[in-house]
């Protein structure tokens, strides 16, 4: 099981052109139903004059996971079906997607609809920026400035992020981990300063948006 989720880090637009068809997709983050109906609101609201918006979105991860498709007048099971499909292969949760289409003039005929609409979405999931839901600690310490190269380092190979830093008479740090890596953390900088920094708990939270640094997954 996954020690966390992969989810959208932001709002993505892409396009296909299958025999003067226009097939425009845009897809961003949403926690919520609501937020995904807004998202797709949005989206029709930009493309008033589209000939279909085809939506899906997955709410959730898991067992908990919410899915929905729409044809949106396009032949039944040619459209939003393909495309849910192909949204659920991807591991991603927390996810709605608009696939806008501008039709060309030529019809594609079912197999090529399922292709298009299909592909619509391989081709978003290919550009979209990644992020990681997880649970967080953010943590403050102070460092003299001997170790403070060494010290982003470790918070970089501990995949934190440095939140703020102060420079005074030592180097104050504030710190988010995930909680996976918090104990480690801690027990290598204790290792580097021979136990002369004390750890301050700011926040914990259960669900934090953290962008992955590449997009394996």
């Amino acid at each position: 099981m996954s020690e966390y989720h992969l989810i959208p880090a932001r709002r993505v637009e892409t396009e296909l052109i299958d025999r003067n068809s226009r097939f425009i997709t845009n897809a961003a983050p949403a926690f919520s139903v609501e937020e995904a109906q807004a998202f797709i609101d949005c989206v029709r609201k930009k493309h008033p004059d589209a000939n279909h918006h085809v939506p899906v979105y997955l709410i959730g991860h898991g067992n908990a996971v919410i899915a929905h498709c729409s044809d949106a007048g396009e032949p039944a099971g040619t459209a939003g079906r393909p495309a849910l499909a192909v949204l659920q292969g991807s591991g991603l949760g927390d996810i709605v997607a608009v696939i806008t289409r501008y039709f060309g003039g030529t019809k594609l005929g079912t197999g090529g609809l399922v292709r298009a609409y299909s592909d619509s979405i391989r081709i978003m999931l290919e550009e979209l920026p990644l992020a990681k839901k997880v649970a967080t600690t953010t943590i403050m310490f102070v460092v003299p400035y001997s170790f403070f190269e060494q010290t982003k380092l470790m918070v970089y190979n501990h995949d934190g992020m440095i939140m703020d830093q102060n420079f005074g008479a030592d180097v104050t740090l504030t710190v988010r981990l995930i909680n996976k890596h918090l104990a480690s953390f801690k027990d290598r900088m204790d290792n580097l300063t021979h136990g002369g920094i004390e750890f301050i708990t700011i926040e914990e939270r259960e669900n934090t948006i953290m962008p992955l640094r590449n997009k394996q997954r």
